[in-house]
């Protein structure tokens, strides 16, 4: 997804200087592109990322902000992803970070959403929750009817958690659940611009919101061309069907036909493309619209009249099949 690699690549480069949101960030991407692990007897902390650049950024947060060396390690992917990914571990120490970045609780419990401290955070510390779990695992699609901006989550708790702080940035968000994993959802056009731009993707958001408006501006097009031609085609119809039940009328009366109401008729068959207003022009001497109207009427009641006396088929019955409406 091309969206989704300029956003990550983005948001890889976005340095918030703020120690709380370093840590709210770092913590969210450990929880939701990997968690806690139990090897040999020891707790380790991994995360398992898409790129060796965000691999790198992670590990030196570790350093700077907890005094961690992790390893680093390049690895198959796994839970359906495609291609290698990039796994951050720190092994020595797992469980003092785990406990540091409130993965653990005071019970060595792992805690299931995401640290109380960074969800009710400050603004900036919100906005890194969500720069680091879409970092994670987050995915942007195209502008469009099925446009969305999605984050699995590890956990329903975690998603949960996600919704509240966007919630708070005043993003609409939704947690729902697709395949037995749990996704937090952004799906409204002008809230996944906002999500962008609460996150640090500036310039994606720009593009995004360029996208969106050239589809809407075709889309908007497509609709006027539709109705139109809808609009004809209908009008057509109607012409058809007018002149098919002109010809049964004069044909039905005959001799017998006013000659006001056979002029109008004669108009009608011989301008079959034109509007009443047109054809009143064309009568001699002009007539309104209303009044070519009116003939036009009184000759085909007339006609369907003297068809059910004489019980043979009327004006509707000339109306080609499908033209009936």
């Amino acid at each position: 997804m091309p969206l989704t690699t300029d956003v990550k690549t983005e948001l890889t480069s976005v340095r918030d200087p703020r120690p709380t949101a370093r840590v709210a960030e770092l913590t969210t991407i450990l929880r939701f592109a990997g968690g806690l692990h139990s090897i040999a007897g020891r707790v380790a902390v991994e995360a398992e990322l898409e790129t060796d650049i965000l691999a790198r950024r992670v590990a030196r947060d570790l350093v700077e902000l907890y005094g961690v060396r992790p390893e680093l390690a390049h690895v198959q992917a796994s839970g359906g992803r495609s291609g290698n990914s990039f796994a951050v571990r720190v092994i020595d120490g797992g469980e003092t970070l785990a406990r540091q970045t409130g993965l653990l609780d005071q019970r060595r419990r792992p805690v299931r959403g995401l640290p109380n401290k960074i969800t009710t955070g400050a603004r900036p510390d919100l906005a890194a929750v969500w720069r680091g779990a879409f970092l994670a695992t987050g995915t942007l699609t195209d502008p469009g009817r099925s446009a969305a901006l999605e984050v699995a989550c590890p956990s329903g708790e975690a998603a949960m958690a996600l919704v509240g702080a966007a919630h708070r940035l005043g993003i609409a968000a939704k947690a729902r659940e697709v395949r037995g994993i749990p996704r937090v959802v952004v799906r409204d056009g002008e809230a996944i611009r906002n999500a962008l731009l609460v996150m640090g993707a500036q310039k994606t958001a720009a593009a995004w919101e360029e996208m969106r408006q050239r589809r809407e501006v075709r889309a908007g097009v497509n609709r006027l061309v539709n109705f139109d031609d809808a609009n004809l085609r209908r009008s057509a119809q109607a012409a058809v069907a007018a002149c098919a039940r002109v010809e049964r009328a004069l044909e039905i009366l005959g001799e017998t036909v006013p000659d006001h109401l056979k002029q109008a008729g004669d108009l009608r068959l011989a301008h079959r493309d034109a509007s009443l207003d047109e054809l009143g022009h064309h009568a001699d001497p002009p007539l309104t619209k209303d009044a070519v109207a009116g003939r036009i009427r009184r000759l085909l009641a007339m006609a369907d009249k003297k068809a059910a006396q004489e019980g043979i088929p009327d004006t509707e019955s000339a109306v080609p099949a499908g033209l009936e409406d």
